[in-house]
């Protein structure tokens, strides 16, 4: 539905993307995860037809977002991490606003708004101003936006930020629906580990690169065993001296050394007695997807 080839964009001097590629399955939840400044943004420009890129080129249901961008906009629905609703105007009113720009009136845009409204929750607040609305149910409304015009592709940049985490978790319940009830295919942009484990594919964007990609479950195997976190006044002596003792390479950062083991339990009470008084704190978890950001790429998420 969604195929990307060898994309490269820049900003003078400045490479945002180095030939990346993918693509993305009829009906699928695929999402780009990675740090501000990764190259996610610039690439949503590109898919959703704002940005030209310098190289390579971008296919959505088949049609060339550069040669063909007025058919790919009939493709697409967009929510853009801004929001784009008029807060003076009701749910309904904002619905019926965006329909006329797509040249909908009448009886069939009446059934698409009901349509939409009953897709996402927000039929009974349909007269409700979109001010007293809180930011997950706003953050409906513009997918509510999106859908009208029936897109078969929804891209969604950072559609879940500032809100909290109960909020997050419903939108993404929604999302899900979108996909299983309509098919709709999802690309969504996100920093948030827990938006992102709940795609079906993802690839790790950094540095305008896609350093990892795959399921969640496949990115998480990368990394065999336990992460053990130590936290540490002097990071890299200590990062040094476990490299040098046990043989296992970890990674210092940010006043903290991550080291991926078997037995982590066991290899803690080893290095803690190892370096009396080098260690602050411990911590030991199962690999997370900010695990495989920080082994691929050597630098955090947040």
């Amino acid at each position: 539905m969604i195929e990307v080839q060898d994309l490269t964009h820049r900003y003078g001097a400045r490479v945002a993307l180095k030939k990346i590629g993918f693509e993305v399955k009829e009906g699928e939840i695929f999402g780009l995860l990675g740090p501000n400044g990764g190259g996610k943004s610039t690439l949503f420009r590109i898919l959703s037809t704002m940005m030209v890129p310098t190289e390579g080129r971008a296919f959505i249901a088949g049609d060339d977002v550069v040669r063909n961008p007025s058919t790919v906009r009939r493709h697409i629905g967009v929510v853009f991490q801004t929001q784009s609703l008029d807060k003076a105007l009701t749910v309904e009113e904002n619905l019926r606003a965006q329909g006329h720009l797509h040249g909908l009136s009448g009886p069939e845009l009446r059934d698409r708004m009901a349509r939409a409204m009953e897709r996402l929750g927000l039929t009974d607040r349909s007269k409700d101003l979109v001010e007293t609305l809180s930011g997950g149910l706003r953050r409906r409304v513009e997918i509510a936006k999106a859908l009208l015009h029936r897109p078969q592709v929804l891209l969604m940049d950072e559609a879940s930020t500032g809100l909290d985490p109960a909020a997050r978790r419903d939108l993404t319940r929604h999302i899900e629906e979108l996909r299983d009830r309509e098919g709709v295919t999802i690309l969504l942009t996100t920093h948030v580990l827990e938006e992102a484990d709940r795609c079906d594919r993802l690839a790790l964007l950094h540095e305008g690169n896609i350093v990892a990609m795959g399921s969640p479950g496949e990115l998480r195997s990368r990394i065999g065993g336990d992460v053990v976190v130590l936290e540490s006044s002097d990071a890299a002596s200590l990062a040094a001296g476990i490299e040098s003792r046990f043989g296992h390479k970890p990674a210092a950062m940010d006043g903290r050394v991550r080291v991926e083991i078997a037995n982590g339990h066991r290899f803690i009470a080893e290095v803690v007695e190892a370096f009396p008084g080098a260690i602050q704190s411990v911590g030991l978890h199962k690999p997370t997807l900010e695990d495989v950001f920080v082994r691929e790429t050597g630098a955090s998420i947040e």
